[in-house]
């Protein structure tokens, strides 16, 4: 069968160490790194007059808005399926913002393609010379995607993922490279894993967290039951800017909060402002905000556009030793805990 878009790509469980091999259906793991990117599946024709294919992890076709790629693509041979990370580098480094940029500026798409050249970091292969390779198990799989980049002796934008079976090295990477901007963490894989689409099976997500402080803004709920904490920071000239607003808290977490709350005045920075009720979302929150005086301890991974986290933060404590002078002010640096 010869797999035609849109595809589920497959998906990892979300895991706070590094699984042991021992641990792993079939006994063993490949590891990779995991970049900040957008997932993407990289379809390329079968026949003559079909279309080079982006497709992103929702469905989305974005061949049109990374012409670059498409004309990349002339490099790899008919009938490739690739699964991999879809990423845009600015000034040296991977930047998010600037992939964001990219990815919803359509008109300006050939202009930006020059600007802010696209990369496919490839860390998988669903099917090869029009054979489908899901049931193939990973080791197998990666083979075949290591024969595709040395046989065709690819280049950049065509980037072959790191891959090892070492835990030492994955534990390097998780520690060292997240130090990287457009490094999160690493996805340990099982060897013998087929590929499912769709399914979280035998793929486990590792960030690397960090905690740090920010100035608690506003709450979701009520002042007597806080669900979510909505978080921020000083910025420059002392205005309080969102940062992240946290995962929902659990009974005796939100009863610690709620004794510390007051509501805020009519003069509150954030008063009249929409909350986005999660990245890339047009639903929004109802916030009840808060005199922006407690301090919240918070986990967090490394995944920040512009000062701003991605992905929703963890509250670990109060800090009523601290101020809001204390805290970082908008878009420092958090306090790495490995």
């Amino acid at each position: 069968m010869v797999l035609r878009p849109p595809v589920e790509p497959m998906l990892a469980q979300a895991r706070e160490t590094i699984p042991l091999p021992g641990a792993m259906p079939g006994g063993g793991m490949l590891i990779d790194p995991k970049f900040d990117g957008f997932r993407c599946l990289l379809f390329t024709p079968v026949e003559d007059g079909q279309p080079v294919v982006l497709q992103t992890r929702r469905g989305a076709m974005y061949q049109a808005r990374f012409p670059d790629l498409v004309a990349a693509a002339a490099q790899l041979p008919r009938g490739l399926v690739l699964d991999g990370e879809l990423a845009v580098l600015e000034e040296g480094q991977l930047s998010f913002t600037a992939l964001q940029r990219r990815a919803t500026a359509v008109r300006q798409a050939r202009v930006l393609a020059a600007e802010l050249p696209a990369h496919f970091i490839a860390f998988d292969i669903l099917q090869a010379d029009g054979r489908e390779l899901l049931d193939e198990p990973l080791w197998r799989r990666r083979e075949v995607l290591e024969a595709l980049f040395a046989d065709h002796r690819l280049t950049p934008p065509w980037t072959l993922c790191p891959s090892t079976t070492d835990l030492a090295v994955a534990q390097e990477w998780l520690t060292e490279w997240t130090d990287v901007p457009g490094v999160e963490g690493v996805v340990v894989k099982s060897r013998a894993g087929r590929y499912r689409p769709g399914v979280r099976g035998s793929w486990y997500k590792v960030r690397r967290r960090a905690t740090t402080e920010a100035i608690i803004g506003g709450v979701t709920g009520s002042l007597r039951h806080p669900q979510v904490l909505l978080l921020g920071r000083l910025d420059a000239i002392g205005r309080l800017r969102l940062v992240g607003k946290t995962v929902p808290l659990k009974p005796t977490p939100s009863a610690e909060v709620a004794d510390q709350l007051t509501g805020a005045d009519t003069d509150h920075p954030w008063t009249g402002v929409r909350f986005s009720a999660r990245w890339g979302s047009r639903d929004h929150l109802i916030p009840v905000l808060v005199e922006p005086r407690c301090i919240a301890e918070i986990s967090g991974d490394t995944a920040q556009d512009a000062g701003v986290w991605r992905h929703p933060v963890r509250y670990v404590r109060l800090r009523q030793d601290m101020t809001a002078a204390d805290v970082p002010t908008f878009g420092g640096m958090q306090r790495h805990t490995g």
